[in-house]
């Protein structure tokens, strides 16, 4: 129970990546908002788990693509579990479609932008002044942000790089408060994310390529968190951890 009695709000922790987090931050005694925003039936179906468990968690719908939202997450998990946020894990994202360049039109630029940079940005925006020193935050990127990624999926890759960027400048802005901010990036990982944009020959090719043999599980992302969450990583800052099975080394 290394993280009892701190709060952790999961931007997009619903569903596959977000639950396994959500679960492991309530297993390791965190009070845990679930934030979704299409899902809500997958995001209950974690809620549900947690409770019957014996943890402590709450279900907030918001935008992570709006900052208002993101502001009232916060406020909803200032109202169920006090004043301080703790822990702030920032899994909302997504590739949207596999699109070239010439396919590719500004809206849909900007909304992938808008997906994975901004829903960080705001989400740490409206935290950040709630978290007091020892607090941890956990950005989403991702294998793509570090080797461009597969066919089409150029926008999303440079959204994940970014994501990586904002980690390290705000470890170094946050840093003098106590408040650390570390960043994950995920290979592949056997979630609805590759059902939906990645051939099971892809798949199967990689996994082949990979030391360990295999995908990963979602469950292993969602530990990774937790331990960054954790006060045995104080130490860490800045550092964006690659989860892939040793298929990429940074």
């Amino acid at each position: 129970m290394k993280l009892a009695g701190k709060t952790a709000i999961v931007v997009g922790g619903g569903r596959d990546i977000g639950r396994a987090v959500s679960i492991s931050l309530a297993r390791e005694g965190a009070k845990v908002v679930v934030n979704f925003n299409n899902d809500e039936a997958a995001a209950q179906a974690t809620v549900d788990d947690i409770t019957k468990a014996g943890g402590d968690a709450i279900l907030v719908k918001a935008d992570a693509t709006r900052f208002a939202e993101m502001e009232a997450l916060v406020a909803s998990a200032q109202s169920a579990f006090g004043p301080q946020i703790d822990i702030l894990a920032t899994v909302a994202g997504g590739m949207v479609a596999r699109k070239t360049l010439a396919e590719m039109d500004e809206e849909f630029f900007d909304f992938v932008m808008r997906l994975n940079v901004h829903s960080a940005f705001f989400a740490m925006k409206a935290t950040v002044p709630h978290m007091k020193e020892g607090a941890s935050i956990i950005n989403f990127s991702s294998q793509a942000g570090r080797d461009g990624g597969g066919p089409g999926a150029t926008a999303y890759a440079t959204g994940k790089g970014a994501v990586m960027t904002f980690t390290r400048g705000m470890a170094k802005e946050l840093g003098p408060n106590g408040i650390r901010v570390n960043a994950v990036c995920p290979g592949m990982i056997a979630t609805s994310f590759h059902d939906r944009f990645s051939k099971d020959e892809v798949r199967e090719k990689v996994a082949g390529m990979t030391p360990l043999r295999r995908q990963g599980a979602a469950e292993e992302v969602g530990d990774v968190v937790s331990y960054l969450a954790s006060d045995e990583t104080s130490f860490l800052t800045g550092v964006c951890l690659d989860v892939n099975g040793g298929l990429l080394f940074s």
